[in-house]
């Protein structure tokens, strides 16, 4: 199963620069740390957040790319040749990308330019998180590592009421799955000691 998981963040800060010969350049957050998103997950609902150096060791051993809408067919840059740069700083995932003199370049200016597409995504693989569940509020799903997979600029959420949703791998739905396994466990256990 493909574990990647998506999650998209419209904003109005993505920048455009173009200098006198032509060359565009796109920068902006790809994620800000400890931010929590608006209510996610389809099978069970939570908020998440990122702590500082989540994605260090990825952006140091990885080669991501900065694609069309999660399309791979549609790439606009990588790390790998340095027209993607990803960085770490206090405020979040900062990404600064090369558009190519290609129709897709073109159009992915022009569309962000005129304000089409201002949201921004990543892709994403879980490699350590946290889950807090406070009696007063949701779950709250801290991922302090994961493998960064890709970058995207995007039309829109998937859910255009919110600033952050979720698709693809429900790690949620796995944890819920775990936490009823070991308290069926814990029951049983229980069950086998009164029974003594």
């Amino acid at each position: 199963m493909d574990k990647t998981e998506t999650r998209e963040l419209m904003t109005n800060k993505i920048e455009i620069r173009e200098d006198d010969d032509g060359n565009r350049t796109l920068s902006g957050y790809a994620v800000k740390w400890e931010k929590k998103s608006h209510v996610l997950g389809y099978y069970y609902k939570f908020r998440e957040q990122f702590k500082k150096g989540a994605f260090a060791d990825s952006l140091e051993d990885g080669d991501q790319r900065f694609l069309w809408s999660h399309d791979t067919g549609k790439v606009l840059g990588r790390t790998k040749n340095g027209t993607l740069r990803l960085k770490e700083d206090d405020i979040g995932l900062r990404f600064e990308l090369d558009l190519p003199k290609t129709t897709l370049g073109n159009d992915t200016y022009e569309s962000i330019k005129r304000g089409d597409v201002d949201g921004v995504s990543f892709g994403f693989r879980d490699v350590d998180d946290h889950i807090e569940e406070p009696e007063d509020d949701l779950p709250l799903r801290t991922v302090k590592k994961a493998k960064l997979m890709e970058v995207s600029a995007v039309a829109f959420p998937a859910y255009p009421d919110s600033e952050v949703s979720a698709r693809g791998y429900d790690r949620m739905k796995e944890y819920s799955e775990e936490l009823r396994t070991y308290q069926e466990e814990q029951k049983s256990k229980i069950k086998t000691l009164i029974d003594l």
